[in-house]
C-alpha cells in the first residue's frame, strides 16, 4: 500500500437521516486531487496519439482540451473508490449495501466533494428473552399417511404398456401425440411438439385439449380446437382460438406393480412390506420432526418480531430479494422459454418482497441475540460442517470451499452456525406448548 492510500488526506461529516440511513460529506484535499490529474495525464499522455505530435510528446494542454471530460470523469470515479471505504471506517460505519454516490466533476487544484448514503444496520433493543411463547405441531404419522406413501411408490414404478391399436383413449391413458397448433393459419411459438406423452383427464393441457382427444385411437390423427384464456400469459395468444392438428402415435396404460413382499425387495433392502412399511414410517417421522422443529422456531422468531421494533435497510431487502430471484433463474434456465421465465421473474420480484423483509429480519434478530449473549463459533464447528456438507455431496472438503466462494466461504459457513446456535438459545429460553396441529 502506498504512502498515498495510507494518509487519504479526506474529512468527513457524517449525519444520520434515519437509523438505517447515514449521509457523508466527503472532502479530498486538493494536493490530493491535483496528483491525480498530474498521474492520469501522464499515462495518457504515454498512451495517447495525437496528430502532429510524436508519441508521448503531446502537451498537457492539448491533452486537457481533447480529453478533459473524460479524464475527470475517470478522475471522479478513482477519487471515490480510493477514499470511500476510508471515509466509510472513519465514519464509524459499516455499510450493509452498495452506497449511492453524488459528485460533481472534480478540477485541478481544487478540493473535491461528494456525498455517500450508506445504508447501516440498525441499532436492535432486545426485550427479555427468557418468556418467548413458541408452538410446537405434534408430530404423528399414522396408518393411513404410511399407506398413502406406499401408493405413491407404486405410483412411481408404474410402467407404461402400450395397448392394442383399436383401443380407444379415456381417463387415466397415457396418449403419446404428435401436434402443431395455428392460430388464424399460422403456427405460433410452443405451439408444436413430438412425442409428448399426455395424461387423459389429468388437466396438463390446456381446458378443451383433452376431452377432445377421448375415443381416439392409436394411428388416428384428428383436430381439436381450443380458445385461450383471456388471462393468458402470452398477450399474443390470450383470448384467441387455436386449432391443433393432432397424431395419436400411441395409447398406453399405466400398471402399478402388485403390492406385496416382492415388490419391497425390488425398491431395495427390505425383506418385506411390513419392513418397507416401518421404513416409511420411520422416515415419515423424521420429515414431521424437522418440520416441528422448524414451526417452532418460526414461531418464536414471529413473537420476538412483534416485541422489537426497527427499521429494515432497503438495501439489504433488495439484496435478499435478488439472491432469491437468481437462484430460481439458476434452477429453471433451461427448462422454461427464455421470455416465460423473465416474465415469471418479474412476477416474484413482487410477491417474494414480502419473504426477502422476513429474511432480513431474522437474520439481524438473530445476529443481536448472538451478540447480546457473546455466542462464538468455534473453528472446529465450521471445519465439522464443511466436512458434513462434503459427505453429502461427495466431494472433497477443498474442491467444496473453492467451489462455493474460496476465501469467502468460511466466514459465510460461520455466520449460518452462530445464527444456529442464536436460534438454539431462543428455543431452550422459550415457553413451548405443543399444539393438535400435525
Amino acid at each position: 500500500m502506498t504512502d498515498e492510500n495510507a494518509s487519504p488526506e479526506i474529512r468527513v461529516d457524517a449525519q444520520a437521516e434515519t437509523p438505517v440511513l447515514h449521509r457523508l460529506e466527503v472532502e479530498v484535499d486538493a494536493s490530493r486531487v491535483k496528483r491525480a490529474f498530474d498521474r492520469a495525464y501522464r499515462d495518457l499522455a504515454r498512451q495517447a496519439r495525437v496528430k502532429g505530435f510524436r508519441p508521448g510528446k503531446a502537451p498537457r494542454s492539448v491533452l486537457e482540451k481533447l480529453y478533459g471530460g473524460s479524464v475527470a470523469e475517470q478522475i471522479e470515479q478513482t477519487l471515490v473508490s480510493e477514499t470511500l471505504v476510508q471515509a466509510v471506517e472513519q465514519a464509524g460505519l459499516e455499510a450493509v449495501a452498495e452506497p449511492a454516490i453524488e459528485a460533481g466533476a472534480p478540477e485541478p487544484d481544487t478540493t473535491f466533494r461528494y456525498t455517500a448514503r450508506i445504508e447501516v444496520k440498525p441499532a436492535i433493543e432486545l426485550p427479555e428473552l427468557s418468556d418467548l411463547p413458541g408452538r410446537r405441531p405434534r408430530v404423528e404419522v399414522g396408518d393411513a399417511d404410511v399407506e398413502r406413501e406406499l401408493e405413491g411408490l407404486r405410483d412411481s414404478q408404474a410402467q407404461l404398456i402400450e395397448e392394442p391399436e383399436a383401443t380407444p383413449l379415456v381417463d387415466a391413458h397415457v396418449a403419446v401425440i404428435d401436434f402443431v397448433g395455428r392460430v388464424e393459419g399460422e403456427p405460433f411459438e410452443g405451439g408444436s411438439g413430438q412425442g409428448v406423452e399426455l395424461t387423459v383427464g389429468a388437466g396438463q393441457f390446456l381446458p378443451g385439449f383433452e376431452e377432445q382427444l377421448r375415443g381416439a385411437c392409436s394411428g388416428d390423427d384428428c383436430e381439436v380446437t381450443i380458445t385461450f384464456p383471456e388471462d393468458y400469459g402470452n398477450e399474443g395468444l390470450a383470448g384467441k382460438e387455436a386449432v391443433f392438428a393432432v397424431h395419436v402415435a400411441a395409447v398406453k396404460r399405466r400398471e402399478v406393480p402388485v403390492l406385496g413382499d416382492a415388490f419391497a425387495k425390488d425398491l431395495g433392502d427390505f425383506d418385506s412390506l411390513d419392513a418397507l412399511r416401518e421404513r416409511i414410517r420411520s422416515d415419515l417421522t423424521g420429515v414431521r420432526e424437522r418440520e416441528a422443529r422448524t414451526a417452532v422456531q418460526r414461531s418464536i422468531l414471529d413473537a420476538l418480531g412483534e416485541r422489537v421494533s426497527f427499521e429494515l435497510p432497503p438495501g439489504m431487502i433488495e439484496q435478499q430479494l435478488q439472491q432469491r430471484l437468481e437462484s430460481a433463474h439458476r434452477r429453471l434456465g433451461g427448462q422454461v422459454p427464455h421470455e416465460a421465465l423473465h416474465e415469471q421473474i418479474g412476477r416474484w420480484r413482487e410477491e417474494w418482497r414480502g419473504e426477502a423483509e422476513r429474511d432480513v429480519r431474522d437474520a439481524l434478530l438473530l445476529e443481536a441475540v448472538a451478540d447480546a449473549e457473546a455466542l462464538e463459533v468455534a473453528d472446529a464447528a465450521v471445519e465439522a460442517r464443511l466436512q458434513e456438507l462434503a459427505g453429502q455431496q461427495g466431494v472433497a472438503p477443498e474442491r467444496l470451499r473453492t467451489a462455493l466462494g474460496g476465501e469467502s466461504f468460511e466466514p459465510a459457513l460461520r455466520r449460518q452456525l452462530r445464527d444456529e446456535q442464536a436460534l438454539e438459545f431462543l428455543v431452550a429460553q422459550a415457553k413451548i406448548e405443543e399444539t393438535t396441529d400435525t
